[in-house]
This record gives C-alpha cells, structure tokens and sequence, in this order.
C-alpha cells in the first residue's frame, strides 16, 4: 500500500530542484570548455534526481516491510522493528542489535504556513500509517 501526502505537496518538494536544472542546463549549453560542461552536467543530473526524489516522497507499507522515501535517501524498516509512528513525524525502530533508531518521514511534515486542507490530508496519511503499524501487532502508534 502506497501512502503519499497530496500532489501539491510533493510537487512543491520537486519544484525548487527545476531552477538549478534549467540554469545548469542553460550554463551548459552557452559553454565551450569541457569542465563547465562536466560541471553543468553533474549540477544537472543532482537536480533532476532531487526533483524526481522530491516528487516521489511517501511510504509503502508491505507485507513485511516499511520503505520511506525522503527527498535525500530510502529507508527500509522491517515491520516487526517498528515501535511507534510520532508526531514529529517520525517512525521510531529498533536495529536488530537493539540500538533504537528514529526516521523522520518528511513526506507528511505540516508547517504553520501552508494551507489547512494540505495539513489536513498530511494528517491523513499519517492516520494511515499508524493504523498499518498498529495491524501489524509491533508499534504502539
């Protein structure tokens, strides 16, 4: 099950990666030398990566498994590791050495600033992951 906050807000994690995109792309193409080159190329292809992380932040919640997707890197969580989903928001696990670990799921964070239908249905989600933790016996919600 895929648990993604509304488009709106994963389109506002991608957006602010197209401008050094397009200027990398822009600088790229009106340079000469193989190092600007090298150089637009390589601010390019991070930004087109951040702009596609960005878009496809959220959690999916498998048989076995938690995936949580920031806009940086991919966690993988094993179920039965789970302890709690915060308010932060944030997945509270345990390593299997015992050392406890926190995620921050950046995906349904909610700040003052943005619209009340937005946090609402970041909220939501949130709601529907915690009670995908809670099915699973192992967290305490």
């Amino acid at each position: 099950m895929e648990i993604l906050p509304p488009r709106l807000a994963r389109v506002a994690c991608a957006a602010p990666w197209v401008v050094p995109a397009a200027g990398a792309f822009v600088f790229g193409a009106g340079s000469a030398d193989a190092l600007s080159w090298s150089a637009a190329g390589a601010v390019l292809a991070l930004s087109v990566m951040l702009t596609v992380r960005g878009y496809r932040i959220g959690v999916r919640c498998e048989a076995d498994r938690l995936v949580v997707r920031g806009p940086l890197w991919t966690r993988v969580i094993p179920r039965q590791r789970i302890r709690a989903v915060t308010d932060f928001p944030a997945v509270r696990w345990q390593t299997a050495a015992g050392r406890s670990r926190w995620t921050p799921v950046t995906a349904f964070m909610s700040s003052a600033g943005e619209p009340a239908s937005l946090r609402e249905a970041k909220a939501k989600c949130l709601a529907r992951l915690r009670r995908w933790v809670r099915r699973s016996g192992s967290g305490r919600g």
